[in-house]
């Protein structure tokens, strides 16, 4: 027994197996927040603070669809996919690469798994629940490897992380007839029914007791990693998920689980939650450093579009699909922009004489530029 949880002996198996009980949240007794715990709370609340200003000066849709982009390549890179945000983009843009189909598509339904969750709470149809969660995993897994593995469904069986089975695992979650009382206690502490808890903390102490519940029979970790961007906007703390978690976590990899784990075996709540508040200030500090970058490099390549005279309207056009796309085919930026393929051709090979768009299909017909260092920013 621990304050982050107790292990229980199970029946199965030649040797039976220990499962994991968490405790139920918010922490008892209460996080101690030490001079250099609180410093670097406020540090993470500045930070994120800082980006949802910065992200202000932009146009937030064109933002969230880069960052989105970004944490989905991360999150899925994490889980062992091979695919690049330049292979996503292709892919968005009918160009697919010679990067394995199954890896695109999987790291595109994670996209659609932040936005479905991100549009029920922005409408007010669906607060974040357990409700909402499972929905989010059924759009996540609807199809591919994990499709097989009850999309939107909670687990009835046992699973494990590690090992061949429960007896030489790393880690077993709680049993399907324990997991629902601490599913239950999940869901009213992120409703505030036991007090209210510091937003970015919140966060932090639900992704935590999510993965340990481990509720699903895959694509946990994926969800898990999605709940903080979902916290971070339903708390209000920014106005979209302009925010890549996973980039620290896919670093620390080694230095998470650590952390993860210390709180089932020594209740360390608080060595977890300053491992997160690193990773959120640094993360948040890179975003919105990147979002200045961006809001450069297109205020000067917007003034050398501008200087193209007559072909200027055209060219600015199609530039503005290319900095909200950052991929574009020929045929699709002709499709979005109402203007015809000579139009967008020429367009196009006027932004690449710039140093603007880039050629990279090598076709003579349904060509396909990249915005390279648009991109060259949100890979660095």
């Amino acid at each position: 027994m621990s304050r982050g949880g107790r292990f229980v002996q199970q029946q199965g198996g030649p040797e039976g197996f220990a499962a994991f009980i968490p405790a139920p949240l918010p922490p008892a007794p209460p996080l101690a927040f030490s001079p250099e715990l609180q410093r670097i709370h406020e540090t993470a609340v500045h930070a994120v603070g800082q980006l949802e200003g910065v992200s202000r000066t932009m146009d937030p849709d064109r933002l969230l669809y880069m960052y989105v982009r970004k944490e989905a390549v991360l999150s899925s890179q994490i889980e062992g996919t091979q695919s690049t945000l330049t292979d996503l983009l292709e892919f968005e843009n009918d160009a697919v690469p010679g990067t394995p189909l199954d890896d695109v598509r999987e790291v595109s339904r994670y996209v659609a798994a932040l936005y479905h969750g991100l549009q029920r709470i922005e409408t007010g149809e669906l607060p974040l629940s357990l409700r909402l969660i499972r929905e989010i995993h059924g759009v996540l897994m609807r199809s591919g490897r994990g499709s097989v593995q009850s999309p939107g469904e909670f687990r009835r069986t046992q699973n494990w992380i590690g090992g061949s089975r429960p007896g030489n695992a790393h880690y077993v979650p709680p049993p399907p007839h324990e997991m629902m009382a601490a599913l239950d206690n999940f869901e009213k502490f992120l409703h505030d029914g036991y007090g209210r808890t510091a937003p970015i903390v919140k966060a932090g102490l639900a992704h935590a007791q999510f993965e340990t519940i481990h509720p699903f029979l895959d694509g946990n970790g994926r969800v898990g990693r999605l709940l903080i961007s979902l916290i971070f906007g339903a708390e209000g703390l920014l106005s979209q998920p302009f925010f890549y978690f996973s980039l620290y976590l896919k670093e620390n990899r080694s230095a998470y689980y650590d952390a993860l784990q210390r709180v089932r075996t020594h209740g360390d709540w608080e060595g977890w939650i300053y491992f997160y508040l690193v990773g959120v200030d640094s993360v948040a500090r890179q975003a919105a450093d990147t979002t200045l970058a961006l809001r450069d490099l297109f205020r000067r390549d917007q003034q050398r579009v501008a200087s193209l005279g007559r072909a200027a309207g055209s060219a600015m056009r199609v530039y503005d699909l290319l900095r909200e796309r950052i991929v574009v085919s020929i045929p699709r930026a002709a499709e979005e922009s109402g203007l015809t393929w000579p139009t967008v051709n020429g367009a196009l090979r006027r932004l690449e004489q710039l140093g603007i768009a880039r050629e990279v299909s090598g076709r003579n017909r349904a060509r396909v530029y990249v915005y390279q260092r648009q991109l060259d920013l949100l890979n660095a």
